[in-house]
């Protein structure tokens, strides 16, 4: 990407788009147009140097508007949270649809020069997910098409317009499957929060009430595989930059147990908690692990930072955003 050509950050709100807007301002990156549906003051991260604006991104006009005179796109946008949300707001998950149609319609329309979609792993059809000892996922294990219901199959539908897009118009689109991202400046309560930041923040309400009680979705033996937000971020403009035509995993290959994801942080909290099975909650499938064989042979690099690293800067944040009173943050 040239430094002097506009980048639009669809979903710069969002934990990802701000993480994205950061990073690019960090590289010195100045032309960003930052656009999420949040209104300003609830942004995760936001910039003034930089052009902020509130739109309707599943809005045709919108899109048109935040793509003129723009030369590269970052698709982050879409609305969707952590299994609780996803498996309770299908159709919600579903309209994001709405907002890669109209961001690949205009982009055609304005010639933009490379176009990146955020998928996911929630595209990986549901039978190669059973067990707990999962073999990891290649990019093939995607077809036959079972995936998340709702959330996946928005995900894997607008894969498969982006490859349309790319043969019918000649649009360069690139697509990543982000494998459970995590970090700092990201949701950690309210229902959207994923399995690492709920359970830091469970892990720290137990430290701070003396109640170490906390309660666990399911019985701690599903596995994933999280990827901390640097390695996402390095990841996603590597693929931005390649010739990497067909979607590709971006994620860790470090798998690990709820369980073990819980004494993790229990070693980084330094406490123990009685751990309280909800066995009757969203869960999800029963394993899920990158293969990276693909982005190793095409990028010779994979996701490399281990899980109680990026833990430890994850609950530290958290930790400081739950304990510093809101007076001194005005």
């Amino acid at each position: 990407m040239d430094k002097n050509d506009l980048i639009l950050i669809a979903g710069a709100g969002g934990f990802i788009g701000g993480h994205l807007t950061a990073e690019l301002l960090r590289k010195g990156f100045k032309k960003l147009r930052a656009i999420d549906q949040k209104p300003l003051d609830e942004w995760y991260q936001r910039f003034p140097e930089i052009e902020n604006r509130q739109a309707d991104l599943k809005e045709k006009l919108a899109c048109e508007e935040a793509c003129k005179g723009a030369r590269y796109v970052f698709n982050l946008a879409a609305d969707m949270g952590g299994m609780g949300f996803i498996e309770t707001h299908k159709a919600d998950c579903m309209l994001s649809v709405l907002i890669n149609t109209q961001l690949l319609l205009a982009s055609a329309k304005y010639n933009i020069e490379r176009f990146f979609f955020s998928s996911s792993a929630c595209v990986y059809a549901a039978e190669k997910q059973h067990s707990p000892q999962i073999i990891a996922l290649r990019e093939e294990d995607a077809y036959p098409a079972m995936p998340e219901d709702g959330y996946g199959w928005e995900k894997l539908f607008s894969e498969r317009m982006c490859r349309h897009f790319r043969e019918d118009y000649g649009l360069k689109t690139r697509m990543a499957r982000y494998h459970n991202v995590y970090g700092p400046y990201g949701t950690y309560q309210g229902g959207r929060e994923k399995a690492p930041a709920a359970l830091c923040r469970k892990i720290i309400e137990a430290k701070l009430s003396g109640d170490h009680r906390i309660q666990i979705w399911g019985d701690g033996e599903q596995t994933r595989s999280f990827m901390y937000i640097d390695d996402c971020l390095f990841g996603t403009q590597a693929i931005m930059n390649s010739d990497i035509l067909e979607p590709i995993n971006l994620g860790s290959s470090e798998l690990v147990s709820i369980n073990q994801l819980v004494s993790i942080i229990e070693s980084i909290a330094d406490i123990r908690v009685k751990r309280d099975y909800q066995l009757d909650a969203p869960l999800g499938v029963r394993g899920r692990n990158s293969d990276n064989t693909l982005i190793k042979k095409k990028l010779g690099w994979e996701p490399s930072i281990s899980l109680k690293v990026g833990l430890e800067r994850t609950y530290r944040w958290i930790y400081d955003q739950m304990t510093t009173p809101v007076a001194a943050l005005t």
